[in-house]
């Protein structure tokens, strides 16, 4: 039997729950599957919370502490972020594909069963680990000039931001506000609405103000700031919330009547205080953003192979530092992605 370096969780708490192994079995592809030799696997704000639990809504975070509401299956080998080569395939996929250079929707839509849309890393085995397998049809082969650690950077950041923006039906000329801009999802939400001709507007700590735009947000505003003394009310099409938190009220009120707000975060807070009246009074259309849409993220494999999509990676570490990535990315320092390299 073959084996695999990669890490499990194998329990919510902290970073004692990522246990490296080095004696798992390789996956075999089922059918309608790959296998996947991962070059690299992204780190993501969903890892960390899916390990402490916090999208529970209880005090048990055995109860719905997952994307899809339901509990989690322990251990577990996370990373939603996925790029590699297919090694192997399962009955019913042309054996043609091996080889490829792939990345992989994190968010399985091929799977969708009803309401509920499984994602890699949470309901199956992920990138964290030497191999992974994944559906076939959610599974891209990418060319083009981008590195494995670029791609790697991609499907989960990209594919949200994408997800956001396209709810949002944020076009050419649009103004758009993008929250919590130097972080994965947020500079990937920056450069995409400028690639669909938008003026963006974004939010971050000044120190990361140089990264944002150049990823194309044409204003920065202060993380904390009055964003209404900034900006004014009702001057803004769209805003692309990844914080939540105690400023929320502020982000109805630059929107401009008939504006769209799209939600998929809430690192500042995930309980805000909503005035109704602005609600219907400015007819105003509020999306939660989660499952995606297959098309979306075709157009993300086009741009990647085109060259125009240039994800920022800040830190790439070996598969085993795992512990020391999350800290990184908790520490909030680093603009860009912070990427995982397991073993050859």
């Amino acid at each position: 039997m073959r084996t695999m370096s990669a890490v499990q969780l194998v329990g919510h708490g902290g970073p004692e729950q990522l246990v490296w192994r080095d004696d798992l079995p390789v996956p075999e592809p089922r059918p309608g599957f790959v296998r996947i030799r991962v070059r690299a696997a992204g780190v993501n704000n969903t890892d960390i919370n899916t390990r402490i639990g916090w999208y529970a809504s209880s005090d048990d975070p055995q109860e719905g502490a997952s994307w899809t509401g339901e509990g989690l299956s322990f251990p577990r080998i996370q990373g939603a972020d996925v790029c590699g080569f297919i090694d192997a395939v399962g009955e019913g996929v042309d054996r043609a594909r091996i080889g490829e250079r792939v990345i992989v929707q994190g968010c399985l839509v091929s799977l969708r069963k009803g309401d509920v849309t499984p994602w890699l890393g949470s309901e199956f085995d992920g990138g964290f680990a030497q191999y992974c397998c994944a559906p076939a049809a959610d599974t891209y082969a990418v060319g083009g000039p981008l590195s494995d650690a670029e791609l790697a950077a991609i499907p989960c950041g990209f594919g949200t931001a994408q997800n956001l923006l396209s709810r949002a039906g944020v076009k050419e000329g649009d103004s758009v506000l993008v929250t919590g801009a130097s972080g994965n999802v947020g500079l990937a939400a920056v450069q995409l609405a400028k690639l669909r001709g938008a003026k963006v507007i974004a939010i971050a700590s000044p120190d990361k103000f140089g990264a944002v735009e150049e990823a194309g947000a044409a204003q920065c505003l202060p993380r904390g700031a009055p964003i209404v003394t900034a900006l004014g009310a009702n001057t803004v099409d769209a805003v692309i919330d990844l914080v939540g938190g105690p400023q929320w009220p502020e982000l109805v009120d630059v929107l401009r009547p008939g504006g769209n707000y799209a939600v998929s975060g809430a690192i500042a807070g995930p309980l805000v205080s909503l005035d109704l009246r602005k609600l219907y009074l400015k007819d105003l259309t509020f999306q939660g953003c989660t499952t995606q849409r297959r098309d979306d993220f075709l157009r993300l494999v086009q741009l990647a192979e085109s060259g125009r999509l240039r994800p920022a990676v800040s830190m790439v570490l070996p598969l085993a530092d795992i512990a020391h990535a999350q800290d990184e990315f908790l520490s909030k320092r680093h603009a860009g992605k912070i990427v995982l390299v397991p073993p050859d």
